[in-house]
């Protein structure tokens, strides 16, 4: 029978390698076209990996939790008859540091490599010395931006399959020892094994009351917990806030809504119209779509705006619309609802949660009124926008100062001090309430 190699497919351009979650077919299971094979996750989402093929599944070449590159063989299935015939390679996983491949971790800037970096100082760190115990090229690549040494390595607990050092337990490590918590402990090599001493059990967390409940942090709620303490540890975080007077824009809405729904067979929300004034403020504002790498400051040619969605689970995920600037409102308003529909159901391609230059966040949904988000980086600003209420305010006639009941919403804006000012973001934040403030009632959408 002709066997088939089933290769880890490409999830976008900065997406170099992928975790196994599970597999969902087992040696021996029937495999039809598009039967999903196994679940695996990038460090923005989880997804799903089709059967090109029909056939038998004949082995599997990984294990759960193992860290795969892009284009390796994952799986052999066995292909009904008539079909070609490929060759089938024995695999070789890797066993020494220096046999690994070093994958990216972070998003990929056009030129950084050339960039000059701050640290130049020699170090001996995992990609000079070589280990028996195997690591994946995310922990070897991070171990190295980090001057993490071999002997540090080894004498970290890896909580993953077989004691293998996950990425979680690294920056578990690195940030106990950046605050002077823990260092691991370097194996004394003029010991035979058994009189090295042994690391200590951790005691397992305990309810004091009886009636607490200790949860663990599921896989993507990490990840969010890293980014967000990683985010405040990097940029000086300042938020201004602005009041905008939506009246127009929320009647506007209510006028057109139904005949859209009808139209297009979807509904209109404010988000592809906060999109919209976002994408015209950074034209109007373009150092407000940069990233920081050292002390460069890298200014984005493309207009990419994510906007953070929840999910069922109580997670947060980024979903990006590219080049924003370049869609009509009809455009970005299928766009989000595309997003967002797919966000909630874990259906996201790995590289639409990349390469964002701006963020927005609509904490109104929740029914607040204002939120200081964090930044999403390595972008340098971050938008909220609030519930929609009801509000006295004065308004200025020909006739004189009157009070009227008008939708009010605030802005606000957190960036990062380092390369923003309080003009610029100020100006900034202020530019987008003009555009929703001046929203045209007569608008036709297209």
């Amino acid at each position: 029978m002709a066997q088939y190699e089933l290769l880890l497919p490409k999830m976008g351009e900065s997406v170099a390698e992928a975790t196994i979650i599970k597999w969902t077919k087992q040696p021996g299971d029937n495999i039809s076209l598009d039967d999903t094979i196994l679940e695996i996750a990038t460090d923005k989402v989880d997804s799903e990996v089709p059967s090109p093929v029909a056939g038998k599944l004949v082995k599997q070449l990984f294990s759960p939790d193992d860290v795969v590159q892009v284009g390796a063989v994952i799986a052999i299935i066995e292909l009904e008859d008539g079909a070609q015939t490929e060759a089938v390679p024995t695999p070789q996983p890797p066993t020494k540091v220096e046999e690994v491949t070093t994958a990216p971790v972070a998003e990929s800037i056009p030129g950084i490599s050339q960039l000059p970096t701050a640290n130049t100082a020699p170090q001996t760190n995992v990609a000079d010395k070589a280990s028996d115990r195997f690591y994946s090229p995310l922990v070897k690549n991070i171990a190295k931006e980090e001057g993490v040494t071999v002997e540090e390595l080894d004498g970290i607990k890896g909580s993953g399959s077989e004691g293998r050092l996950t990425k979680e337990d690294l920056l578990s490590y690195i940030q106990q020892r950046k605050g002077g918590v823990a260092k691991a402990k370097e194996p004394i090599a003029s010991l035979p094994p058994q009189q090295q001493e042994q690391p200590k059990a951790t005691p397992v967390a305990t309810s004091v009351s009886g009636g607490d409940e200790i949860i663990e942090m599921d896989r993507m709620r990490k990840l969010i917990a890293e980014h967000m303490v990683m985010s405040k540890h990097t940029s000086p975080h300042v938020t201004s806030f602005v009041e905008a007077d939506v009246t127009n824009l929320v009647l506007w809405r209510n006028k057109v809504k139904k005949a859209f729904e009808q139209r297009e067979n979807e509904k209109i929300t404010f988000t592809p119209i906060f999109v919209d004034a976002v994408a015209r403020a950074i034209k109007d504002f373009p150092m407000i779509n940069v990233a920081v790498n050292g002390t460069q400051i890298i200014k984005k040619k493309d207009i990419n705006i994510g906007m953070a969605a929840a999910l069922p689970s109580g997670n947060l995920i980024v979903p990006v619309i590219k080049n924003a600037d370049q869609l009509n409102l009809l455009g970005l308003t299928k766009a989000v609802n595309d997003l967002a529909n797919r966000a909630r159901i874990s259906k996201l391609k790995p590289d639409e949660t990349q390469n964002g230059t701006f963020t927005l966040t609509n904490v109104g949904s929740f029914g607040n009124v204002m939120g200081t988000p964090i930044i999403n980086q390595p972008q340098v600003a971050i938008l909220a926008v609030g519930a929609i209420k009801k509000k006295p305010a004065v308004l200025e006639t020909e006739h004189g100062d009157v009070i009227a009941i008008r939708h009010m919403m605030f802005l606000s804006l957190s960036y990062d001090h380092r390369v923003v000012d309080g003009a610029l973001g100020g100006s900034f934040v202020r530019r987008v309430a003009d555009y929703l403030e001046n929203w045209d009632i007569n608008r036709e959408i297209s």
